[in-house]
């Protein structure tokens, strides 16, 4: 499966309170990505059931998993739990390489605007 684990941990956000970052609060996606480290969307809709997206974090309110979605241009991740509000758009996430020291901004439920690191990326 032409699948790519990704695993991104909170980069340094002084301005959200996380000025050294925090490698405990993140995300893991697995994603079709194509040779260039971009996201695919020929290879998604292909593997649609198999991109996911676990948040991680030390609180388990933030803790929650759902799928990586992909609607026109935009990439998204959904979350089935009510609690969790519109979807997390990922700015340009499209544009952008996932590529291991890579760094993604990731608009939260709760309206801040996160940076996150690209910490691992494995072929599944």
């Amino acid at each position: 499966m032409p699948l790519t684990r990704i695993v991104m941990r909170l980069g340094r956000n002084p301005d959200a309170g996380y000025p050294g970052g925090d490698d405990h609060r993140g995300y893991v996606i697995v994603a079709p990505l194509d040779e260039g480290g971009k996201l695919d969307a020929d290879l998604w809709r292909e593997n649609r059931k198999a991109c996911t997206v676990d948040r991680f974090s030390p609180d388990p309110d933030e803790k929650a998993d759902g799928w990586l979605t992909h609607r026109g241009a935009n990439w998204f991740f959904h979350y089935d739990e009510e609690d969790e509000g519109p979807d997390e758009p990922v700015y340009r996430l499209g544009d952008h390489t996932m590529r291991l020291g890579d760094y993604l901004t990731i608009h939260e439920a709760d309206g801040d605007a996160l940076t996150y690191k690209i910490t691992e990326a494995v072929k599944v």
